[in-house]
């Protein structure tokens, strides 16, 4: 923003990493900010929650599985503001696969090519298909091209269907027939470059206490910074008014000469009223995968691995995220965290299941890979819902992108449906930010003032 943007009241829709990320720039620039979350606490998909356990004892760490690789440069970077570099804790994992009922570890090149169920020309083909995934720098060529398409072509037929195919189902549900050779590519871009970052290692990072430190320390720096923060206050409708934009909450109508909507598209669409036609059919289109992920609290760990992926096509869920492979145990009170997700369509009937409906769907298949697993071996379960996760990738997304600079004037779209040729974690949301921010500017320098209503 420029110095004679300053000083006008911008509100940001959506407390999460994107919105809290938003609203610091914003701040910075020197403009006065209210940041608007509807739940009682900021962070959304990067939110920490605590897990009750026999005795009384409870256990706080992230809903959903993260971390920071060397490559996130954008997240260090924020790290590094936040004065929470130095908490920064770097190790090396191990990988597993599950493939035709038995566990292998797949953590380097040796271990690769020891892997039983593909074949040696298979293999081959696999390392060859991810080395040239990583050497294409062309994002929107790979938009144009269909993913199974692209993956058979360099992979093969045999390599797609017991490989590739199963991990797009996890992932993608039914929806992978409509996914673009882009899904693979961004995945292989960001694992790519954590590797050469690491010497080749596989170097995952955390900040100690997790996502609980790391948002409440962001929220105080951002009260400290003079953004006000109106957690569990829903914005239900955003519209042009008199005084710029009138916001509707549960308490009232606020006032802004500026927003930012960072909330998922069918919420956005239906947030904003004063969207042309095209903006709102461009939002109503995007296509979201949801996921359920139980999170399980066990007694004693399952295996070395921070992920296991499973190429059986029949499995209850995605993978198995070890995260005290990752994290010191003592961070969870010596005990062993396991995230089991499910990425699924929004309409899926897991969502309406109870806790202990997917604890019943998702148990006996982790003691099927892992035998030593008893009942009482799994101290707690507790199932994170969310419906709108991230925006499939379908063919030529970018071209049916959601703008960031709408029709109305001073009314901007920063949400998960933005990020094109990324995959959704806390590195890429922030660079959506900033890219954002800086589409704003432009637009700033050059836009009238927004029009007011009579």
């Amino acid at each position: 923003m420029t110095g004679e943007d300053r000083d006008q009241r911008w509100a940001v829709v959506g407390g999460g990493v994107l919105g809290m990320t938003v609203a610091h720039r914003l701040r910075a620039a020197g403009h006065t900010v209210t940041l608007y979350e509807g739940a009682s606490d900021l962070g959304g998909l990067a939110s920490a929650w605590t897990i009750d356990l026999p005795g009384g004892e409870r256990l706080t760490w992230d809903r959903h599985y993260h971390v920071t690789l060397l490559s996130d440069l954008r997240t260090r970077g924020l790290l590094d503001e936040l004065g929470l570099a130095d908490e920064v804790r770097w190790v090396e994992t191990r990988t597993g696969c599950y493939a035709d009922g038995q566990l292998y570890s797949v953590s380097n090149t040796v271990e690769f090519l020891r892997f039983p169920p593909l074949g040696l020309v298979d293999k081959l083909r696999l390392g060859g298909t991810i080395f040239y995934g990583s050497k294409i720098h062309d994002g929107r060529r790979m938009e144009r091209l269909d993913v199974s398409t692209w993956l058979r072509r360099w992979s093969g037929n045999r390599t797609y269907e017991r490989f590739w195919l199963p991990l797009l189902r996890a992932k993608l549900g039914d929806a992978y027939r409509e996914a673009s050779a882009g899904f693979i590519w961004s995945t292989i871009q960001r694992l790519y470059a954590a590797r050469r970052s690491g010497l080749k290692k596989e170097l995952f990072g955390y900040v100690r206490g997790g996502y609980a430190h790391t948002l409440s320390t962001f929220a105080a720096r951002l009260e400290a910074d003079g953004v006000a923060l109106r957690t569990g206050c829903p914005v239900t409708a955003i519209g042009r008014s008199q005084a710029g934009f009138s916001l509707v909450t549960p308490e009232g109508e606020d006032h802004a000469d500026r927003v930012v909507v960072t909330t998922a598209a069918p919420l956005t669409a239906a947030l904003c009223a004063d969207l042309d036609a095209d903006e709102r059919d461009r939002l109503e289109g995007i296509r979201y995968q949801g996921i359920v992920c139980a999170s399980l609290v066990l007694r004693r760990p399952l295996a070395p691995y921070y992920l296991t992926n499973i190429t059986d096509p029949d499995t209850p869920f995605t993978a198995v995220v070890e995260m005290t492979s990752l994290i010191d145990p003592a961070e969870v009170g010596g005990h062993t965290l396991v995230y089991l997700p499910k990425y699924v369509a929004p309409d899926d009937p897991l969502f309406e299941a109870s806790d202990d409906e997917v604890r019943a769907a998702f148990l006996p298949y982790l003691q099927r890979m892992h035998p030593q697993l008893a009942d009482d071996d799994v101290l707690a379960v507790r199932v994170s819902r969310a419906r709108q996760v991230f925006a499939v990738p379908t063919i030529d997304y970018s071209e049916r992108v959601p703008p960031i600079v709408t029709s109305v004037p001073g009314l901007f779209l920063a949400g998960s449906a933005q990020l094109v040729n990324a995959t959704l974690n806390v590195d890429d949301t922030i660079g959506l930010a900033e890219s954002a921010l800086a589409a704003i500017a432009v637009a700033e320098r050059s836009a009238p003032e927004p029009a007011v209503v009579t």
